[in-house]
């Protein structure tokens, strides 16, 4: 390794340099044989498909691609390229060219181009007959025939044929809300019919239910009644048993003190008022009370409202204080 930095290097003195064979390299000047051939790095200009392992590529994906130029393959003067790609699963080599007819790419081999209908969707999706029938339909108008003209007659023939049906339809669906309308109307007829001839067993029902609350109502009324008169009878044999009372006490008030026939006068009134009460809430008159009991005067003590003064204890001899006698 350290040879490679000095100046200077050993020969051996048997060294003989006319002995040692020339490496034949290639010539500047030598015409290269075949296409030129390019290493560029490109990006797949399409969604394709391995026809070896199946895998797919797609769109975008970048490879480092040998780019041939071969001279004899042109369009209108314009070059067309050849590509040389591997695959990124089983490394089997897939070619496509450029294709300046179309402005695209088309696949030589390896691959299968993914389809991509929005592409020419008008060869994908027709047939040849449907082409052909479209080119002369084209034609046709272009040239003005008489086929244009027909054919639009047969639309206008059928867009009458449409209508003719659409109305025939609303016919027949008109007669059949008209049937059942009529139907409606009859089972409702009926109804009616039924709930009339049953009404009359439905109104003696009522009629006599209406006669039994008459003779209830009526029954009611004379048992209150007759209530009423036997109250107002005990009311006048509780009024002439309470005037005897009356005149019994005013003969024995005349012989009592003032205070004690005022209130023997305010309990009277006090009897009076719950007796009458009784009388108006009660259907039964009760018993009147008994006349008050006469007091004995010698009995009856007088209050008296005078202050009374009580006589006070002397407790200075329980404490042993002795009072000193007065100078006076």
């Amino acid at each position: 390794m350290s040879e490679r930095k000095v100046l200077s290097k050993y020969y051996p003195p048997d060294f003989d340099p006319s002995a040692l064979n020339r490496r034949q390299g290639k010539s500047k000047n030598k015409q290269q044989a075949g296409p030129a051939v390019q290493v560029v790095r490109l990006m797949a200009p399409m969604s394709m498909r391995c026809t070896r392992c199946g895998e797919y590529i797609y769109k975008g994906r970048k490879f480092n691609a040998r780019k041939e130029t071969p001279l004899d393959e042109k369009y209108l003067g314009i070059q067309i390229y050849r590509f040389y790609i591997r695959c990124t699963r089983c490394s089997g080599e897939i070619i496509f060219r450029t294709d300046p007819k179309n402005q695209d790419y088309t696949v030589v081999s390896g691959a299968k181009r993914n389809v991509e209908p929005w592409r020419q969707p008008e060869e994908v999706d027709e047939t040849d007959e449907q082409r052909l029938d479209r080119l002369e339909a084209e034609e046709a108008a272009a040239n003005g025939d008489a086929v244009a003209e027909q054919n639009r007659m047969e639309e206008l023939e059928a867009k009458t044929l449409e209508a003719r049906r659409e109305m025939e339809v609303a016919d027949a669906l008109d007669e059949i809300r008209t049937r059942n309308a009529r139907i409606a109307r009859a089972d409702h007829r009926e109804h009616l019919e039924t709930v009339a001839l049953a009404r009359p067993a439905d109104a003696d029902a009522e009629a006599r239910q209406r006669q039994q609350d008459d003779e209830d109502a009526e029954a009611a009324r004379a048992a209150f009644a007759a209530a009423a008169a036997m109250g107002d009878e005990d009311a006048t044999v509780r009024g002439g048993a309470g005037k005897g009372d009356s005149d019994d006490s005013e003969s024995e008030s005349d012989d009592q003190p003032a205070w004690l026939s005022k209130a023997r006068g305010s309990s009277k009134v006090k009897t009076a008022e719950s007796t009458s009460n009784s009388d108006g809430s009660a259907s039964a008159a009760m018993p009147p009370p008994p006349p008050p009991v006469a007091a004995d005067e010698s009995h009856v003590v007088v209050p008296s409202f005078k202050r009374q003064m009580k006589k006070k204890t002397d407790r200075t001899s329980l404490l042993g204080i002795k009072k000193k006698p007065s100078l006076v």
